[in-house]
């Protein structure tokens, strides 16, 4: 794959964005992260790019001093949150971009190497010990084995205005590391909990995300036809497997918020008299 590594151009938690070729970035993934997994996201991405989502396309794959890269189209313009911060799209119209993001998701046919929510969940709950008591993990997959329907389709997993750049042809949609095949109310948790929730705890103004939370939810509503009161009752049905699901991505967070979360989502998996 022709091209070398240049300036750093972002961060997140689990990869470095650079430079490297004209109209093109790497996202190098961090030491430590596994190559299996960065190697998921690229086919991933190929197949939403390939759907017609608005998405980075993907060129390459590549290996740098034992880190594994996926080489994608370069996407220029702010994200969305620097947008909602600055006052250069309303609330509302943010949540319309969230929410028409979605559905596109949503609505394509699922690509056939996506992870499927229960044995992703299974498998990690055997890898992460004792991160998880195991009450809360055998409660977690017999609400995905009441729950699930066939025919889930694609969910990115980790939806929210800093995932959204808005680039001179709109806005595209980046970071399928966490993509997954649930029902979209299961994605809507995920959305739920980093704006309702995690979104707090950095924001200067608290409500800038719950508002740009409840533009997104009627909105979504609106385009898939569906009642916003069902969508919210569907929701917080997958909301304890969203939490248990985000819970083991971080590592086992001890913050006092996300100890309140996993008491939510324990009680609400606990079995009914």
């Amino acid at each position: 794959m022709r091209g070398s590594l240049g300036e750093k151009i972002n961060q997140g938690g689990t990869a470095d964005i650079h430079a490297w070729a004209p109209g093109r970035v790497v996202k190098l993934f961090k030491e430590g992260f596994p190559p299996r997994l960065g190697k998921q996201e690229a086919r991933i991405a190929r197949a939403v790019f390939a759907a017609g989502v608005p998405a980075p396309e993907v060129f390459g794959e590549v290996t740098i001093d034992g880190r594994f890269g996926i080489v994608l189209a370069r996407l220029d313009g702010p994200t969305l949150l620097q947008l909602t911060r600055s006052g250069g799209v309303t609330f509302a119209q943010a949540g319309a971009i969230l929410a028409s993001l979605s559905l596109s998701v949503h609505r394509m046919p699922p690509p056939p190497e996506a992870f499927f929510l229960r044995g992703w969940m299974d498998t990690s709950f055997r890898l992460a010990g004792d991160i998880v008591p195991k009450h809360i993990a055998s409660g977690v997959l017999a609400l995905i084995d009441r729950l699930q329907q066939p025919g889930d389709p694609l969910c990115h997993g980790d939806i929210h205005p800093n995932n959204v750049i808005m680039t001179a042809d709109g806005p595209r949609l980046i970071d399928w590391t966490f993509s997954i095949r649930a029902p979209a109310a299961f994605d809507h948790g995920h959305f739920h909990i980093n704006l309702t929730e995690l979104a707090l705890d950095i924001t200067d103004n608290p409500q800038r995300p719950l508002a740009v939370h409840a533009a997104a939810q009627s909105e979504y509503a609106r385009l898939s036809g569906q009642p916003e009161a069902a969508l919210r009752q569907a929701m917080e049905s997958w909301l304890p497997v969203a939490i248990v699901r985000y819970f083991l991505l971080m590592g086992g967070p001890t913050s006092e918020r996300w100890r309140r979360m996993m008491q939510r989502a324990e009680t609400a998996l606990r079995p009914q008299d």
